[in-house]
């Protein structure tokens, strides 16, 4: 376990200077040395003013992600479970969505806070329901249905926009990007990334005990209605920081912790920490990936991601599907 965590953060310190050192704007050796001794050269600010933020946005945007990935298939039982299931990232991306519509998006951390208070919003509302449902099954499907919903209103604030620029920027919010963020992003996304690995932490215990079975767990003093808050309350604060910094990124909490779930063994509870850190390097590389394709207009992060990710879900699913049937 230590050393799966060790490799992991190795790969993640290799990944970030590999995101700081490269870009689209080529520096020479001379350049990268002025950076260093210069912060406030013009390398410098490419460096640290450009590139760094959007690095470490990248890396706790996805490790966000991936710890909500982890907690969300360690609650319900489910291999396929991420984020987007319970309809925590749609109802923050709605929330975003109608801040900038109504032009608040000119004002320093609006658009930020609504999401934030979508996804808070959403996982009071699973929270309550919850408390009355005990089939992870039933949970997936209201939260499916929230999903669909907060879709819906969504495409509805996007048909209703006023403003063509407004509705752009929606749109480019929709598609997600840790592009031209700042070390203001990550002051909004690193507090609530240690909130929610706090919380998570806390559930770690009772997720290990589920896979006993609920019955099982709660003969074993397991408090069922103290965990689900624990771990939804995770989900919400991770994912809804995700999208409040970068926008809806799909697919980055499916597949981390299927990268490193054998490792552990399939156990909830170690699952957290090295998904959140394969979830950080993966969207690194990804974004590092997309800045280095060439094509005439940089290529948005979800749309990456979605393009990379969709088969790795069509995978999955078909692995579980296999293993159903026998």
């Amino acid at each position: 376990m230590r050393g799966l965590n060790l490799g992991l953060v190795l790969a993640v310190a290799v990944a970030a200077v590999a995101a700081v050192l490269m870009g689209e704007t080529a520096l020479s050796s001379a350049q990268y040395g002025q950076a260093l001794t210069h912060p406030l050269s013009g390398p410098g600010e490419v460096l640290w003013q450009v590139r760094a933020p959007r690095a470490i946005c990248a890396l706790l945007v996805g490790a966000a992600l991936g710890l909500s990935g982890a907690v969300m298939q360690g609650l319900l039982r489910n291999p396929l479970a991420d984020p987007g299931v319970l309809g925590v990232s749609a109802t923050a991306a709605m929330a975003a969505a109608g801040a900038i519509v109504l032009g608040a998006a000119a004002v320093p951390g609006v658009v930020e806070g609504a999401a934030l208070i979508g996804a808070a919003l959403s996982g009071l509302v699973l929270i309550a329901v919850a408390a009355r449902v005990r089939a992870p099954e039933a949970l997936i499907l209201f939260g499916v249905a929230l999903s669909s919903f907060a879709g819906a209103l969504t495409a509805l604030i996007f048909n209703l926009s006023p403003s063509p620029i407004a509705s752009a920027e929606v749109m480019n919010w929709l598609l997600g990007s840790v592009q031209n963020r700042s070390w203001i992003d990550v002051a909004w996304v690193a507090p609530a990334l240690a909130v929610a690995a706090f919380l998570a932490w806390r559930a770690a215990p009772g997720l290990r005990m589920l896979t006993l079975g609920e019955e099982a767990a709660r003969a074993s003093g397991l408090s069922m209605g103290r965990m689900r808050i624990l771990a939804l309350l995770a989900t919400a604060v991770a994912a809804g920081a995700a999208v409040a910094v970068a926008g809806v990124i799909g697919f980055v909490g499916l597949a981390a912790p299927h990268l490193v779930r054998a490792a552990v063994r399939g156990d909830p509870g170690r699952l957290l920490a090295p998904s959140a850190l394969a979830g950080g390097l993966m969207l690194m590389l990804a974004d590092l990936a997309a800045r280095l394709v060439p094509t005439d207009q940089e290529l948005k992060l979800g749309v990456f991601t979605a393009l990379v990710g969709a088969p790795l879900f069509a995978l999955i699913a078909w692995r579980a599907a296999r293993e159903w049937r026998l």
